[in-house]
């Protein structure tokens, strides 16, 4: 869950549980992430923390977003 009372800023306390969500396969690879109204119901947190947490994760090489049709949990790289 996000505490907003937690010094660390809500997008990457967002990123870091669905991030937790994908290593325990949860979230499996080529699976899409939840839409942003899903996470923003589910985390009661603003889009534009859920687009921040999204973009952090995009990053971090754990998702991939496709034009026209969504976010998705991206394969893990060779040797993981």
């Amino acid at each position: 869950m996000v505490d907003p009372m937690n010094p660390t800023p809500l997008y990457v306390q967002l990123a870091d549980v669905l991030a937790a969500q994908i290593g325990a396969g949860e979230l499996r690879p080529r699976q899409p992430l939840p839409s942003e109204t899903q996470l923003r119901q589910t985390y009661g947190v603003a889009r534009g923390t859920v687009r921040a947490a999204v973009a952090l994760l995009r990053e971090r090489g754990l998702v991939v977003t496709l034009p026209q049709r969504g976010t998705y949990v991206a394969e893990p790289a060779p040797g993981e």
